[in-house]
């Protein structure tokens, strides 16, 4: 009896300690970015037109919170990334607030803080922060910051098809800022792809990552979509079909022709020809790019499954997020917003943003107060238990109270914006680039030089310039602007 009795005890401590070690466990993290997607493609702000079709993302929305003015610290890819993975403006050292910001060795990155407490790091994708591209011996290369893998390709873009090492050979221009194609970067060499689309390759590689990691470790994976950024008539036939658009040939250096000042045979021809209204009209553009975010979706889709296959579901966070705003150049819907990607207007810079945490984040939530997507960071490194200090990181924790009238600042190479509370104050002048946009972008009113102020609650879509009804808004926020920038660049 007494026995029995001590294997009784035993068998409740040893449940107690297993349950208190259980809950002790840090969670994994998830975080998909997904490129250009458009503010209203994204089905849980429910202002969407009704071809958009995205289930998979709509279950983030299910089970988390979402975010309905998310901003990003720059309009375009590669600054805008390394403001979500440093939680810090990145034009804190980048005077010219420029393209490529790139990485300084002294700045830390989410991938480092996590590598520190014990986390296994991946990264599967795009990787852009501005500088570097194409070399895995800098710091702007995963395996440089933090990631003890990475599977992708460093650059603005690359083809969809493309990915083998035989069309690199037979190349002309195989390397290139935003033409690139071939073979993609792993670890320190590379991996050849003859067959597959590069969305589906990079669902199913995050998927085998996820099936064979280290279980003693928790992970960190973040996994970098290229879709729904140009070329954005690459897409399986099957959703081609299902959105009524015709296959375009894929690039071959033998069938190309010259195509403005691209030589013919090249890949950056090809690239140009198809990533503008022109070669493909307005109405078929929007058509490639549902057919583009319905394959991404599902992709996302068999990410969020193998979690549950796992049984890792509740203990994995899931971070969302667009890089920057919907493409003026690819069918992308940014509306009530004005402008998108490259223009610090609305739509350039708030973008689809969700946020998933078991027993955290209450489902089926909605946040309707501002966020910077340099919260992610800290919100992300303040699970994983890491103490930060750094009194420069400009992100806060999500899960502390919001601060609604919280001073937000953009820099952007000549224009700049300032917002807090209602009001915003900017100098931009940027309308769509490039090219003429597609039938969904919405152009700005006020295209001056001029200091221009809006009332963000009552007119989000920055139809009403109303700087010269309140002179003293004005000036309240440009000097808070220039107080911040006087105080904090260089300071990183």
């Amino acid at each position: 009896m007494k026995k029995i009795l001590s294997l009784s005890i035993f068998y409740l401590l040893f449940s107690c300690n297993s349950n208190s070690v259980q809950k002790s466990q840090k969670p994994n993290i998830l975080f998909i970015v997904v490129d250009d997607q458009g503010y209203a493609d994204f089905t849980p702000f429910a202002i969407n037109d009704s071809n958009v079709e995205t289930p998979n993302i709509s279950r983030l929305a299910k089970r988390g919170k979402i975010y309905s003015k998310a901003y990003v610290t720059a309009p375009v890819c590669s600054p805008s990334r390394v403001g979500f993975i440093t939680g810090k403006n990145q034009f804190r050292w980048d005077k010219p607030a420029s393209w490529g910001p790139g990485l300084p060795d002294t700045v830390k990155t989410l991938a480092e803080y996590l590598k520190e407490v014990g986390y296994a790091t991946a990264k599967i994708g795009k990787n852009d922060l501005g500088r570097n591209f194409h070399k895995n011996n800098v710091r702007e290369y995963p395996l440089q910051h933090g990631f003890d893998e990475f599977l992708g390709f460093s650059a603005h873009a690359h083809d969809y098809w493309a990915n083998s090492q035989k069309i690199k050979d037979i190349t002309p221009d195989p390397y290139g800022t935003s033409a690139l194609l071939g073979p993609l970067m792993h670890n320190m060499t590379t991996k050849s792809y003859d067959d597959g689309y590069l969305t589906d390759i990079l669902s199913k590689e995050a998927v085998s990552y996820v099936k064979s990691r280290d279980t003693k470790k928790p992970f960190f994976l973040m996994l970098s979509f290229s879709g729904v950024h140009h070329l954005i008539h690459q897409v399986p036939k099957k959703y081609l079909d299902k959105y009524n658009v015709k296959e375009i040939p894929n690039y071959h250096p033998d069938s190309l022709v010259a195509f403005g000042k691209k030589k013919a045979g090249t890949y950056a021809a090809y690239y140009d020809k198809y990533s503008r209204v022109g070669a493909i009209n307005s109405e078929d553009l929007r058509k490639y790019y549902l057919a583009n975010l319905n394959n991404l979706d599902d992709n996302i889709g068999r990410v969020l499954d193998v979690l549950q296959e796992e049984k890792i579901e509740k203990e994995t966070i899931i971070v969302f997020i667009s890089d920057n705003g919907g493409s003026p150049l690819t069918g992308a819907n940014n509306r009530p917003l004005t402008g998108g990607k490259y223009a610090l207007w609305e739509g350039g810079i708030r973008v689809p943003m969700a946020l998933v945490w078991e027993e955290k984040v209450a489902p089926n939530s909605k946040e309707d107060n501002y966020v910077s997507a340099t919260d992610i960071m800290p919100t992300l490194a303040t699970a994983a238990g890491v103490n930060l200090t750094d009194s420069t990181i400009d992100g806060v924790n999500l899960l502390d109270e919001i601060d609604k009238n919280r001073l937000l600042v953009w820099k952007w190479q000549k224009n700049w914006a300032v917002r807090k509370g209602d009001w915003k104050l900017t100098n931009a002048v940027e309308n769509h680039w490039k090219s003429e946009p597609t039938q969904m972008y919405i152009a700005p009113i006020v295209n001056n030089k001029e200091l221009k102020l809006f009332n963000l609650k009552e007119d989000a879509g920055e139809r009403k310039d109303i700087a010269a009804q309140y002179p003293e808004k004005v000036k309240e926020l440009q000097e808070a602007y220039e107080n911040w920038y006087a105080n904090n660049f260089g300071k990183f």
